[in-house]
């Protein structure tokens, strides 16, 4: 039987791959010059053999089969007989959650203690998600019915805006808020106010959203303050907040070196999706 054709869904996804790789070569680029210039930031470690590695490889065949599922039918690649696995991100979200749920407990790492700390941990979190979500459709239909992202438009075309500058300007408020926002918060409360604008200065959506994402979490790791940073200085601790910035600045220079290839070249993020 013939696979369906795609979810729409799946072209922000699929929009996602390119600047993916854009960012793993500029990741290690930027370990190449940590490293050359400070050797001992990353010593060398020891060779494995083939069979160290195959053996290695024995432990992900249970997460590897969960990608595949997961993405698998995200995608519509699981829609044939008998299987029939085509779902949403939403839904692909829940069958990654159980699929490594029934992993856990066929390898027998999860007590019946742990597991209930887990749903315990997982209903608040879920709790204030939905917190967060609630409070942002409010906002968003406040600003909806307020007239802002209409009114911000014509002020834009009436001030004959060059639609670049509006995009550097998008850009750098995103970096101002994610100073103070994390990222989920910082979507929901901007996005339906630019997304209007966005999309009236001829921009496409798929290359506006990725935009977005990589430019939010530049923002959560630039100085002076990188919100990410400061979580991270919470779980190490004994790593002064200084060193943390100074680490990660060679990877927030590329990544702005990234999103200016993506913003001067949005066919890279547009090919996949294109063929599709």
């Amino acid at each position: 039987m013939a696979c369906s054709p795609k979810p729409p869904w799946g072209k922000l996804f699929i929009a996602g791959i390119i600047p993916g790789i854009l960012g793993i070569v500029f990741y290690l680029v930027a370990v190449q010059i940590s490293v050359f210039r400070n050797p001992a930031a990353g010593p060398a470690g020891r060779r494995f053999s083939l069979s160290e590695k195959l053996q290695a490889l024995r432990g992900v065949w249970s997460v590897l089969l969960l990608f595949f599922l997961v993405i698998g039918g995200l995608y519509g690649a699981l829609d044939f007989w008998p299987l029939h696995l085509t779902f949403s991100p939403t839904e692909a979200a829940g069958m990654g959650a159980m699929g490594a749920f029934l992993i856990a407990l066929f390898r027998g790492s999860l007590s019946v203690s742990e597991t209930m700390t887990v749903l315990k941990e997982t209903a608040a979190t879920t709790a204030q998600l939905f917190s967060v979500l609630i409070g942002a459709w409010i906002f968003s239909n406040f600003v909806n019915y307020a007239g802002l992202p209409e009114g911000l438009k014509e002020m834009i075309v009436s001030a004959d805006l060059s639609p670049w500058l509006v995009m550097t300007v998008i850009i750098l408020i995103y970096v101002a808020l994610g100073c103070v926002f994390e990222s989920l918060s910082m979507l929901l409360l901007t996005v339906p106010i630019f997304f209007p604008i966005v999309i009236g200065l001829g921009y496409d959506p798929v290359w506006f959203g990725i935009v977005v994402v990589v430019v939010t979490e530049i923002s959560l790791i630039t100085p002076p303050v990188g919100l990410n940073v400061f979580i991270l200085k919470s779980v190490v601790g004994d790593i002064s907040v200084g060193t943390i910035f100074k680490g990660v600045t060679p990877f927030w220079m590329m990544d702005i070196v990234r999103l200016l290839i993506l913003v001067l070249f949005p066919w890279l993020v547009l090919f996949l999706p294109s063929q599709m």
